[in-house]
Parts: C-alpha cells; sequence; structure tokens
C-alpha cells in the first residue's frame, strides 16, 4: 500500500507540474537546445539588425516625419538607443565619439552614414574622411548642410530616459558646430526613438517565444525538489541558484532576480519588499507560497517573468483548494486586462477600465504592466505602476501601437480564510499585441509548481 501511495503521489506531483508548464510547450520539448553558439547568436544578431534598420526604420522615420536622426555616443557612456543600431563584435559598446547619422531619403528610403574614427559594421556607410576634415564635429556640421534637413533630431526626453541618451557635452559641441539655421532645426527625437525601441520584427517575435520558454523551464526547475529542500533550501539559495543557471547557459540576467514567501504567519504583504527580497532570507517550509521574479537577456532582448510555486505539506498530495482558486482569480484579472488592449488606447485608458471591471467582478487588482523588448523595463505604453494606479503620467499617456510586447504584470490580493489575512498572487508573463490582440509568447501559468515535502518522497527510493 505504501508503494502504491507513493506511486499515486508522483502522478499527482507530475499532473500539477505539468498544468504549470505552458500549454504550447510538450513536455519532452528542450528549450535550451534552441540556444546557439557566441558566434552563431552575433551572426543571427547581425542579421535581425540589418532587417530591423532596412524595413522598420524608414517606415517609423516616414510615420514621424523626422528627416535626419543623430546619435552621439562618447566611449563609457553610451546612448541607451545607440546601443541597440551597433554591429554585435561591438558589443553594444561606442569607440571613441561615434556618431551615427540616418537620413530620410524619399518615401521608405533612407540612408545611414558613420562618422566615427572606426568603420561600424556593414549597415553605415563610413561619412568622415579624417585627413580631409581631421575636425569630427566640422565633419558632422559639413554633412548636415550637404543634406540640409527640416528637421535636426537628437535623443531627448523629459519622459523615457531610453530616449535621452544625448549628453550636456555632446549637445553643446553640437549646437556649438551648427550654423544658427541648422540650430533652429534640432528637435527631440522621442517619438523616432521610441518607436525604434518599442517595435519587433517577425524575428525578434520568434526569438522571444524560444526565451521566454527557456525563462519558464529555469523556472520549473528553481522551483523543483531538484533545486529545494524544504527546512533546508533557503531563498537566497533559490536566488544565486537562479544566477548560477543562468550563466552556464551563456544568458545574462538584467536584474537580480528575488524569492519571497507568503506563508500562514502574521506578515503582513509589502509590495516593495515583495521584489526586492526585502524579507530578507528565509528558509523553505511545508506549506509556503513562494514568488521569483525573474528575467534573462540574450542577444539584446530580455525576458521577465513572476510565477508561484507552493511547497507540500506531509500528506498532502496537491495545493489546497483556496491557493488553487487565488491563482484562477489572478488568471481572471490578465483576462480582463488584456482584452482591453486597443491600438490608439492609452496605457492609462486601459488601467482605468481594467480595474474598474475587474473590482466589478469582485477582484482585488494592482496593474503594473511595462513594455518588454531591447531593454527589460523598455519605452513604450506603461499601463500602471503599483504605486500609480490612478495613471502614469506621461507615459501612461502614450498609445499602444501594434507589433509590441509587455510584460503583463499585475496582482490580485485574495482574502485566504486558513491563514487569517490576504495574500496576493502576482504573475508576470510576456506576451505580444497584434492585429490578434495579446497572446503569450509560451503561454502562462495556470497551475501552481508543486514541490514536494520531504515526507511525501520518504519511501521513494
Amino acid at each position: 500500500m505504501k508503494k502504491l501511495a507513493c506511486l499515486l503521489s508522483v502522478l499527482l506531483i507530475a499532473t500539477y507540474s505539468a498544468l504549470a508548464t505552458p500549454a504550447n510547450a510538450a513536455p519532452s520539448d528542450d528549450p535550451y537546445s534552441t540556444l546557439l553558439s557566441l558566434r552563431e547568436r552575433a551572426r543571427l544578431y547581425d542579421e535581425i539588425l540589418s532587417k530591423r534598420v532596412t524595413q522598420l526604420l524608414p517606415e517609423l522615420m516616414q510615420r514621424t516625419q523626422i528627416d535626419m536622426w543623430i546619435l552621439i555616443s562618447r566611449e563609457y557612456n553610451e546612448d541607451p538607443v545607440i546601443k541597440t543600431l551597433l554591429p554585435a563584435n561591438w558589443l553594444q559598446r561606442a569607440r571613441r565619439t561615434t556618431i551615427l547619422v540616418i537620413t530620410r531619403e524619399g518615401d521608405n528610403k533612407i540612408g545611414t552614414y558613420a562618422i566615427a574614427p572606426y568603420k561600424v559594421g556593414d549597415l553605415f556607410e563610413r561619412a568622415w574622411d579624417k585627413a580631409i576634415q581631421p575636425d569630427q564635429w566640422q565633419a558632422l556640421s559639413d554633412f548636415i548642410a550637404r543634406h540640409d534637413p527640416k528637421q535636426i533630431a537628437v535623443n531627448q526626453s523629459e519622459i523615457w530616459a531610453h530616449a535621452d541618451g544625448i549628453t550636456l557635452t555632446e549637445h553643446r559641441k553640437l549646437m556649438d558646430a551648427l550654423p544658427k539655421k541648422y540650430q533652429k532645426r534640432v528637435v527631440s527625437a522621442e517619438p523616432l526613438a521610441v518607436g525604434w525601441l518599442e517595435t519587433r520584427i517577425p524575428e525578434e517575435v520568434s526569438l522571444l517565444k524560444s526565451m521566454v520558454a527557456v525563462a519558464h523551464a529555469i523556472i520549473a526547475e528553481g522551483f523543483s525538489e531538484k533545486v529545494v529542500t524544504p527546512g533546508v533550501t533557503t531563498t537566497d539559495d533559490i536566488v544565486w541558484w537562479f544566477r548560477e543557471k543562468v550563466a552556464s547557459l551563456k544568458l545574462d540576467t538584467w536584474f537580480h532576480p528575488s524569492v519571497s514567501i507568503q506563508r500562514s504567519d502574521a506578515k503582513a504583504f509589502d509590495h516593495e519588499s515583495s521584489f526586492t527580497a526585502g524579507y530578507g532570507e528565509q528558509t523553505v517550509i511545508p506549506g509556503d507560497l513562494l514568488h521569483v521574479d525573474f528575467g534573462i537577456t540574450y542577444m539584446g532582448l530580455n525576458t521577465d517573468t513572476q510565477q508561484h510555486a507552493y511547497v507540500l505539506k506531509p500528506g498532502e498530495r496537491q495545493p489546497p483548494e483556496y491557493l488553487i482558486n487565488a491563482l484562477s482569480k489572478a488568471n481572471q484579472l490578465q483576462d480582463i486586462f488584456t482584452s482591453n488592449f486597443v491600438a490608439g488606447r492609452t496605457g492609462n485608458e486601459v488601467l482605468a477600465m481594467s480595474l474598474t471591471q475587474a473590482k466589478a467582478q469582485g477582484l482585488q487588482p494592482t496593474i503594473y504592466t511595462h513594455p518588454l523588448g531591447l531593454h527589460g523595463h523598455a519605452a513604450g505604453t506603461t499601463l500602471g505602476m503599483w504605486d500609480k494606479q490612478g495613471g502614469v503620467p506621461g507615459d501612461g499617456d502614450y498609445p499602444l501601437h501594434l507589433n509590441t510586447a509587455y510584460s503583463i504584470e499585475l496582482n490580485n490580493a485574495i482574502d485566504i480564510e486558513a491563514w487569517d489575512k490576504s495574500i496576493r498572487i502576482m504573475l508576470e508573463e510576456d506576451a505580444f499585441f497584434d492585429n490578434s490582440g495579446v497572446w503569450y509568447f509560451n503561454g502562462r501559468q495556470r497551475a501552481l509548481h508543486v514541490i514536494p515535502s520531504q515526507s511525501t518522497f520518504s519511501h521513494r527510493f
């Protein structure tokens, strides 16, 4: 009978693990097999960059009616946008003073030039001969005069840090080099810079699908008995396991992961601490509800995921019904929220609609979703912040555009009578917004990851 009970336990836990796996990822799939060698990554990175420049940039310059876009960076103080235009073997670093100039040359045609001391890959034509004009800034001024643009856009923005990359020194040098008539034509490149950063092309969508599958696989492994031994393993142990796992796959993290615990005790939920491991290091014990916030970086793109796991108590075969229901309510909030995505609606409009609808359905929602892509917290439409549920001035007023990616980040509070307190189910899943609506790159968590207690598997050997 003990052997039969053990077998049933294993089967039930396997069933719950399968439910926690995204629906479109077969259990036999190996997401890690999609990761390329460093050399192959560089090749693909440059191919995608070339398509973004030649296919996407002409459309964006036409949309924003910007004639000339100038990006200027000095080594070790790179503009966030110029990093996304440099070839793979530059490792997103400028060399000395690197100046890129992109010009609109008719409908859906652009010119790409580098006024730089070194050749900038194959996408940018070298437009400075130091032997003829030793002064780089005068060479830039002469180039501008030859093209005579109506607008000269530089990366200045009060709203998005990503689009505010020109430094005070570089701006002063540019203005000093320009004749007065061109000084008056200098404008902010904000709409172009944000459009460039937020828009994904099909090749990037395919890449994000495989990246999110990898992120999900890492979380599933980290929230398993392979990593967690109740009564022994601490939250910091799990955090550093995530860091080591990412490093072993030759990936990067764009933020330090956090693992937090909600359990049946007197401690109230603290929103800020839940994201910063502010509760301090805790030992995982049976009955705990674990939460992870985790993101990876691969070939210039980023993921951002939050999921939950439950640690079975001795004798339990599945999470308590109240926690299963709590996750279902959070999934309900996701559905309400993503159904309100419409191109042209602002983030603040979608936020207000979603909160109103969720509360009418008896939920206790908090929504704080952000764009995702070339940065983790990326440029584009912000849809709430955890401490700004009345709307976010600036980037919350920016309208949604198609072909953009988001971390669907939110939580729903729910009263747990058995714990005599309210808990939060905090979810974050990466998704894409296109003509079909919002869809998840690799599904979303619909069931808790399950970690067995020591006693559950006491007879497995």
